[in-house]
Parts: C-alpha cells; structure tokens; sequence
C-alpha cells in the first residue's frame, strides 16, 4: 500500500487524474442513492428504480464499441472533459422529478449520464499508462482501482445521509457542482493523454477501427479472456436492484440502502490491495480471476440467507472484496499488454462485455421484482456467477501461463 500510495505523492499528472475519477464515481453514487429511494416513494413501485440502473448500465454498453474508438482517434483529455460537462446538464434535469407523472424524466436525465460516461471510461481508461511510468503501472492501476470504492463509500454513505437528512434534490445538486470539478482537474494534466504517434495519425473510421480491434481480440486468445472476466460480477448485478428493498425488509430504510452501497464500496477499495500479490504470481494469476468470481457468488448466496442485517453487510463487504480485486486484476493485464493504439478499443470490447452483463441480470431482476421474493433474486444471482466462473475456468485453463498476457511479463516485450 505504501508503494502504491507514493504513485500519487511523486507523479502530480496521475493525482489530477485519480483526484477527476474519484470525484466522478462520487457523484454517480450522490445521485444514484437518492434516487433509487425517490422513485419507489413517487411511483409505489420497485421497478422504476431497476428500470435506472438498466438504464445506466445498458445504454453504457451499446455505446462502448463507438466510444472506444473515440478514444484511440481523438484527444482523450477533450472527450473526458466534455462528457463531464455533457453529465452535468443532463443532471439538471433531475430536478424536474417531482412526481410518479415526471418519473420517466429521471431515464432520461440517467440514460444522458450513461451516454457521457460511455465516452469518459475508456478514455481514463485507455489514459492512465500514459500519465505514469512503466515502474508504476502496477501501483497507478491498485490506486486507480481504488477510486470506485473509495467513493462508493463515500458517495452512497454521503448519499444515503443528505438524502435523509434534506432530501435528493440537494443531492442532486451536489452531484452538478462535483461534475463541474471533474473536468478542471482533468484540464490540469500536463502529461499527453496518448502517445504522440497515436494522437497524430490519420483518424481511421468507425468500420475500419472496429475491424482492427476485432482482429486484435481475435488473434489474441489471453486477450479474449481477459476482456470476460468481468462479465461473471455482472452477472450477479441484478442483487443491486433489491439493494432498497432488502434494507427496508430489516428495517434499516434509506440509511441501510446507503449503508449497503457503502460496504460495496469498501469490499471494492480493499479487495485490490489484500489481492494484490497476485499480480507478481504467475501461476496463480487466472485461478485467483476464477475465485474471485466464485467467490462473489458464493457470498450473494449467503446473503440471502442471512436473518440478520449485519450479516448482510458482511456478505455484501466479501462479495465485493472479490469483485473489486477481479476488476482490478482484469485491468491491470490488460493495461499492461494492450497497446496504445487499440488500448482505447479493447478497454471499451470490456467494459461493454461488462456492462452488457450488468443490464442483463439487473432487467431480469427488475422484471420479477415485484412477484419474486428478494432473496430468491439476490440467491438467483449468486448462482450464475458461480456457474460462470466454473465455466470460464474450465475454458481458459489450457492457456499457457507464460504468455506475454501475464501481468508480470510487463516491462519484458
């Protein structure tokens, strides 16, 4: 941890751009948490809050394979700070939301979030080796992945609190000023976005770009795995969408839903730095990415039959703790190996995989919300992560574990 925290003392461009994600992902959860109290409490219904969270993850995904490669083609630092501004409008619109009448308008203000942040992700993605050196990577990646859980925590506690205590519209508005911050942090960084090489060439098209990373994926096959690692944790999503309700089951209301979001975050912010020797282990390297996933539904499991409402939080901390360390893993190899030139493209194939595997299961779970009990869903989605992950282990076992793919190998190509 104290190596990893030294990246953030020593090299001022990646400060700016972990402080810029740390303030997005905060506000993504101050808005979020209000509003999937809001909407039951205006609507009588639990489907509109799962109808937001598909909304976010799946417009999020059908834009990735676009958006990856508006990362590779044009500067990174322009498209981060535009769709920083272009979420912060979108906001705003929040504020209409009054009543079960101008509920729709909370999809639309959430769907034009996703579309900006379709366009941020893989840009900040793609950016980060580029503002640390080689040496750090490692460390720059732990930290970074940090950021999510960090203000998950934050966000969904602050959250849960200012939502209580003056209700979500000044969430809401705390959530615009914090965009606004985002973009002039990531204005500050002095350090190219991308290599030079990459930023001058001539802008490919859409088809052609595409064609590319395909091609790249598919001659590829440690790539190919490395980009559906996150898809068994999105599987398993769909347990956010009863996230309220399970908290208003044990009687913990609006505080117990931020408090669920918050141990969610902390399993995240942890679980990379207590898994994080595994990234100098080459042979525990694609076993630890398969535990991890078994591991988060293994403990889905258990939450749904937990009686007691801090052993929920317990349950909930594990599972993440797995899937943070699963997220960090999978983006660190691939940071690590992709170049440059595609890193833009293959980080957006991942995250759409991902998120893909996010809007499913949690439209599935919103579907059967208001007919199925809520531990049948949070057990349901247990399951099909662990089933995913016997899988993929199954199918990626034979993979050699000296492949240049290894997170070890960087630094020796």
């Amino acid at each position: 941890m104290a190596t990893a925290l030294s990246v953030v003392t020593r090299n001022r461009d990646f400060r700016r751009l972990f402080g810029a994600e740390l303030v997005v992902f905060g506000a993504d959860w101050f808005v979020m948490i209000p509003l999937l109290v809001l909407l039951p409490e205006l609507t009588g219904s639990g489907i509109w809050g799962g109808l937001v969270l598909a909304a976010d993850t799946g417009i999020n995904a059908l834009l990735l394979p676009y958006t990856g490669t508006i990362a590779d083609r044009f500067d990174r630092r322009k498209v981060m700070i535009t769709a920083n501004l272009a979420a912060f409008v979108a906001v705003l619109l929040l504020f209409a939301v009054q009543s079960a009448a101008t509920a729709p308008l909370a999809l639309v203000a959430i769907g034009a979030v996703a579309v900006a942040k379709a366009f941020y992700s893989p840009a900040a993605s793609a950016a980060l080796p580029n503002v640390v050196d080689p040496p750090d990577l490692a460390a720059a990646n732990t930290v970074a992945g940090s950021a999510w859980g960090t203000m998950t925590i934050v966000g969904a506690s602050l959250g849960g609190i200012v939502g209580a205590a003056f209700g979500p519209y000044a969430s809401f508005g705390i959530t615009a000023a914090l965009l606004l911050i985002a973009a002039g942090l990531t204005a500050t960084i002095r350090r190219p976005l991308q290599s030079a090489r990459a930023a001058g060439a001539p802008a490919p098209r859409t088809g052609q770009a595409l064609r590319e990373s395909l091609g790249y994926l598919r001659d590829n096959p440690r790539i190919r795995a490395l980009v559906t690692v996150k898809m068994a944790v999105g599987l398993g999503n769909g347990v956010l969408t009863v996230f309220p309700l399970i908290a208003a089951l044990h009687g913990a209301g609006v505080l117990g839903t931020g408090l669920l979001f918050a141990v969610r975050g902390l399993g995240a912010l942890i679980g990379p730095f207590l898994l994080g020797s595994v990234l100098k282990r080459r042979s525990w390297f694609f076993p630890g990415l398969a535990l991890s996933m078994s591991l988060y539904g293994v403990a889905y499991i258990s939450v749904a039959a937990s009686p007691w409402f801090p052993l929920v939080l317990l349950f909930v901390f594990v599972a993440h703790l797995a899937g943070g360390a699963n997220w960090i893993l999978s983006n660190y190899a691939l940071q690590a190996e992709v170049p440059d030139r595609l890193r833009g493209r293959v980080f957006s194939t991942d995250l759409m995989l991902a998120t893909l595997a996010i809007a499913v299961s949690q439209l599935g779970a919103t579907a059967v919300v208001d007919i199925v009990d809520q531990r049948v869903i949070l057990a349901g989605c247990g399951l099909v992560t662990l089933l995913y992950a016997i899988c993929w282990r199954i199918a990626t076992r034979r993979l050699a574990r000296t492949a240049k793919g290894e997170p070890s190998a960087v630094g020796t190509d």
